[in-house]
């Protein structure tokens, strides 16, 4: 179906530009080919000439097929007292072979005398001849005009003067920028309903995130009229990011009632999310609306009673919709039902009229008192349930451990010695280590691998440490998180003390013990 808001994709350039995101040229085709696959309407690839690796990317993306979306080339206007047709700049664009070219230029006066240091007259036809020699070689050309709105208010007739040399010179969408990205809602309302009332062309807009309003302006533009979006995937960009797709896409879908990217494509949102972060090296926000880890978890106890009776009373859509999942949480806020839901969400049988019920929530509310978290250590909860429920003794038990550093020449060693006992059997094992738990990780290993084989595999993947009271100094009690892995799955595992080795200890022992119970 045709597209009510036609959606452009500048996480490759624009995006890229944000500090942290390095896309090598692999990179930058590989999210291309996913954008396309999603069903993404425009992907700006990059701007021609500025750097090598922008060059090869378009040399290399001549070579490949996409279904659904136009590849975009991206420059400035001719440079200033240059014919166009001699302009180095303009070439490159027309060497990139891109069916669509997008073109930037000033709408703001003080941008073209302070900054460009042309008149205004010169900007103007800057505007025009760039794109009339674009359209003059068949290009479908975008003009972006930055600096729209502060333009705008700043000379009204000089702003509306450049949107017209670029609608006159046959440009196929005028996208005004919110460069700053400190305009309000009512504002881009405001000046893009006066651009919709003033030009015969499509109206795009594009915004940044500088006071944390890019969605919601984006919103307001195409609510004004906007039939293009522009932005990047997660809110790359300068600054404080470029207006969120992830955000924008399922807004239109779902809340606007407008089409976007096809229907069948939103469910794959939250992965194409977690795929760009993945290129870029960058951890998921769990926060993001929408696609974050967190955006459908519930945690008071208040909130899951009411979401396990009527779901929507505490969601604004299903979370499936969007690739997403519900999440329960369970901590110190958590009520009965936040236990039934997450025991079986973790696969066990409980119910309301359970008698271990009430001992596992007043369990949980004493640890969390004590430090504990159970948000990001899932096995360590499994574990005090299963322990609850089946009343079994541990498979194994720490009786005694000793962890030290010694001096060998200019480096130090730290070595942990640890006492096992199984059943009626002891392992009492020596190991060294680069750290004081990287040596405990490998006692406690050597120790109980000759009575549990399976426990070669497991490896501790990250390793977190949250100081609780920083105002007792090093007498605070300390957190450790530890997420393992036996090559197949992977868990997450909690321990709490005021002594940071102990801590970690429980936290690996739980660890071990978790990799024990999936074959109980």
């Amino acid at each position: 179906m045709k597209p009510d808001v036609e959606i452009y994709d500048t996480t490759l350039r624009d995006g890229s530009q944000g500090e942290g995101i390095n896309f090598s040229v692999a990179d930058k085709l590989r999210i291309a080919e996913r954008l396309d696959a999603f069903g993404i309407h425009y992907i700006e690839g990059g701007w021609p000439g500025s750097n090598p690796k922008d060059i090869e990317f378009f040399q290399q993306a001549k070579e490949r097929t996409f279904k659904n979306a136009k590849l975009a080339a991206f420059s400035m206007t001719r440079r200033k007292g240059v014919a166009v047709e001699k302009d180095e700049q303009m070439r490159m664009l027309l060497e990139a072979e891109t069916p669509v070219i997008t073109i930037v230029g000033k709408t703001w006066l003080l941008h073209v005398t302070e900054v460009l240091r042309a008149t205004p007259e010169e900007n103007l036809a800057m505007i025009g001849d760039t794109i009339r020699f674009f359209k003059d070689h068949g290009k479908v050309v975008f003009y972006d005009a930055e600096h729209s709105f502060d333009g705008y208010k700043n000379e009204p007739d000089y702003a509306l003067a450049a949107w017209r040399t670029a609608e006159e010179a046959g440009a196929n969408c005028i996208v005004l920028c919110d460069t700053n990205g400190g305009c309000l809602p009512a504002e881009i309302s405001r000046i893009t309903t006066f651009a919709r009332s003033k030009l015969k062309t499509s109206i795009g807009i594009h915004t940044h995130n500088d006071i944390g309003l890019g969605v919601a302006n984006a919103l307001a533009g195409i609510e004004a009229g906007a039939t293009q979006v522009q932005g990047t995937i997660n809110g790359y960009g300068e600054r404080t990011g470029n207006c969120n797709l992830t955000s924008v896409i399922p807004n239109l879908h779902f809340k606007m009632g407008k089409i976007g990217v096809p229907a069948s494509s939103l469910a794959k949102l939250k992965e194409l999310s977690h795929y760009v972060d993945e290129i870029a090296n960058i951890r998921p926000d769990p926060r993001q609306p929408w696609v974050g880890a967190t955006a459908f978890a519930h945690k008071g106890g208040m909130h899951v009673h009411a979401v396990e009776r009527v779901v929507h009373s505490y969601e604004h859509v299903n979370p499936e919709a969007v690739g997403n999942h519900r999440r329960v949480l369970v901590s110190d806020m958590s009520g009965r039902t936040n236990i039934l839901v997450k025991a079986q969400e973790l696969g066990f049988k409980l119910a309301s009229d359970t008698p271990e019920l009430k001992t596992i929530l007043a369990r949980i509310k004493e640890l969390e008192h004590e430090g504990y978290e159970f948000e990001a250590a899932e096995a360590s909860l499994a574990l005090l349930i299963r322990k609850a429920l089946q009343h079994r003794e541990p498979p194994f038990v720490v009786d005694a451990y000793h962890v030290s550093m010694r001096r060998d020449g200019t480096s130090s060693i730290c070595e942990a010695t640890i006492k096992v006992r199984v059943g009626n059997q002891l392992a009492h094992t020596v190991a060294d280590g680069d750290g004081p738990v990287n040596a405990l990780d490998s006692a406690l290993r050597s120790a109980l691998v000759r009575f549990f084989p399976q426990l070669a595999d497991v490896r501790l993947t990250d390793y977190k440490v949250r100081i609780l009271d920083s105002a007792t100094g090093t007498a605070a009690n300390t957190r450790v998180l530890i997420e393992s892995s036996d090559g197949k799955h992977e868990w997450g595992t909690v321990g709490a003390s005021e002594n940071i080795i102990d801590a970690s200890l429980k936290a690996l022992v739980d660890s071990m013990e978790y990799r024990l119970s999936k074959e109980a």
